[in-house]
């Protein structure tokens, strides 16, 4: 299971946790969230919260101080979690991946959410060849049937997770019938 699921249908928490896990792995993502949760449940909890005490909240994560000023600045201009990639990627720390997670585990809106471990995977897979998740994304969206979206970055990353190194994860997939 990849640690950030238990979130699930949570917008909010869905929304938080992912900006959170930017650069920091999730088992660290998983632990701060759960806290920071306690103290703002909610996005009105949140920015109750000033920018100090959310980097003390956050600290274990990586770009903590970064990671503050936007979530102090997101929860100063929402009530509620847009459901469009479009609106997602307006708000202050919200890339393109993590629009597309909150919309597939908050909200059951297929789109690829493209980190690391989808990049490289669909790679050595050959379904694309890129240089940038970025480029994965694009690509993906025109070889993998709309049905198969949703489940990539949870199969990919709970793969990717197990098997860090390069030579591992072309072993798992070649003992897999896959490379």
């Amino acid at each position: 299971m990849v640690p950030l699921e238990v979130f699930g249908r949570d917008p909010y928490k869905t929304l938080i946790s992912t900006v959170l896990s930017a650069r920091t792995r999730d088992e660290t993502t998983l632990k701060v969230s759960k806290e920071l949760f306690k103290k703002a449940p909610n996005l009105k909890e949140l920015n109750k919260l000033n920018e100090i005490q959310i980097q003390k909240l956050i600290y274990p994560v990586g770009f903590y101080k970064t990671k503050a000023k936007h979530l102090k600045k997101l929860a100063s201009i929402i009530n509620k979690v847009p459901k469009t990639k479009a609106e997602l990627t307006k708000l202050p720390g919200v890339g393109v991946k993590t629009a597309n997670l909150v919309l597939n585990r908050a909200f059951r809106i297929p789109a690829i959410a493209v980190d690391t471990h989808v990049h490289r995977i669909s790679n050595l897979l050959g379904w694309v060849k890129t240089k940038s998740p970025q480029e994965t994304e694009k690509s993906l969206v025109k070889v993998v049937p709309k049905k198969y979206w949703s489940d990539m970055n949870r199969l990919f990353v709970s793969i990717g997770q197990q098997y860090r190194s390069e030579k591992k994860l072309k072993e798992f997939l070649n003992s897999q019938g896959l490379s």
